[in-house]
């Protein structure tokens, strides 16, 4: 028998923990330089003005074939063109904003007035506040 004193590791089996599991590192982040980070345009606003020329009519169907409005919301606008003088019809990016105003520009003649009006409806581009 041997000694309880004395310890035989010849024999002794001895358990090791599991190694820990192998964590994938985050890959860092690169750093974004202020200079280069991109910067968000303004949002700009397609404002029609009023005439005392142009008809409802003319401005309710250029609303609705190039801004994409109902008959309602048109109707809703063409109503605050006349009586504020102005409205905004359609506000979005620059570039965006520049096609619908040249859009409305480009109707063409307005044939629902008493007399033929020849000349555009008067439009312009603001941006908005960010």
């Amino acid at each position: 028998m041997s000694d309880p004193n004395t310890h035989d590791d010849s024999n002794t089996a001895v358990l090791e923990p599991p190694p820990a599991p192998k964590v994938k590192a985050k890959p860092a982040e690169p750093k974004v330089d202020p200079r280069n980070k991109p910067k968000r345009q303004p949002p700009y606003a397609v404002i029609v003005e009023n005439d005392d020329d142009h008809s409802w009519e003319y401005v309710m169907l250029g609303l609705c074939k190039v801004c994409g409005h109902s008959a309602a919301k048109a109707f809703l606008l063409t109503a605050e063109i006349d009586s504020a003088g102005r409205a905004v019809v359609w506000t979005g990016s620059l570039e965006v904003a520049e096609l619908k105003r040249d859009q409305i520009i480009g109707l063409g003649p307005d044939f629902f007035a008493k007399d033929p009006v020849l000349y555009p409806l008067g439009v312009r581009l603001e941006p908005l506040p960010q």
